[in-house]
């Protein structure tokens, strides 16, 4: 998978998942655009790309607002000309509650975040692919997008929507020459779920304990099934739902 000179966004850039995708994808050749809300954080990511020789920017961008999302995308254009890929990548765990006792506040934040980020990314990205002939998107969703999660009901539901989202976007520019696909990882070792654990370690250890494969997934995993879903490699895929998860959705 080779992606020499492909002009690739990524959101939520400066930790875990997102800046496991944004080193691999520079590894492929890449140029990078290292958006996140932490600006510090995006830019120790495109340092490390260009301390490997390759070429990143970085851009403060907070996904809820619309504002921010479309001069990330203007910023990218600028800086290389064009845009190839897409990795929405940014997200928020949320507050765990049941559905009764979920405060408002917390609802809309995590669907602020989740779900109208990653339309408010798609929104600017998708002319800006048009404009470059063609290209994919992948967002990312979750094992919670496709399974129900006690106590987690805002997340599980924004994940879902991460979903239909990303297949409706499927159908409607799969004539444009633009792939919109989803990742959704299992439980992985970021700072998102370290903080779980934190918070309650029951509840992370007993799904480790169901897990098939009694472990967590690396964010370089998660990293190398966005370039899969990215690449030409899975030219012929859209409007999918990858599941990368040690066999959590199949139990």
């Amino acid at each position: 998978m080779t992606f020499a000179n492909k002009v690739i966004l990524i959101t939520g850039g400066a930790s875990g998942i997102g800046q496991a995708a944004c080193l691999a994808f520079a590894r492929a050749g890449a140029h990078v655009a290292v958006a996140d809300r932490q600006f510090d954080g995006a830019q120790a990511t495109a340092k490390m790309i260009a301390d490997n020789d390759g070429r990143a920017i970085a851009i403060a961008c907070d996904v809820t607002r619309a504002v921010d999302c479309e001069t990330m995308v203007a910023q990218t254009v600028a800086a290389f000309g064009r845009l190839d890929v897409a990795f929405n990548n940014a997200g928020v765990g949320g507050v765990l509650s049941s559905v009764a006792d979920q405060r408002e506040e917390d609802w809309d934040r995590t669907l602020a975040v989740n779900l109208k980020g990653v339309w408010l990314c798609m929104k600017y990205e998708i002319p800006a692919l048009i404009a470059a002939g063609g290209g994919a998107i992948v967002n990312n969703a979750s094992l919670a997008g496709l399974i129900g999660f006690r106590n987690a009901a805002a997340y599980s539901a924004s994940k879902h929507g991460v979903i239909g989202l990303t297949r409706s976007a499927a159908l409607e520019y799969a004539r444009q020459n633009i792939r919109v696909n989803a990742v959704c990882p299992g439980f992985t070792d970021t700072p998102m779920v370290s903080t779980m654990h934190d918070i309650s370690p029951r509840i992370l250890e007993g799904t480790l304990a169901i897990s098939p494969m009694r472990r967590l997934g690396t964010p370089d995993e998660i990293a190398a099934a966005v370039l899969w879903l990215a690449s030409d490699a899975a030219s012929f895929v859209t409007g999918q739902a990858l599941a990368v998860d040690g066999g959590m959705s199949a139990t």
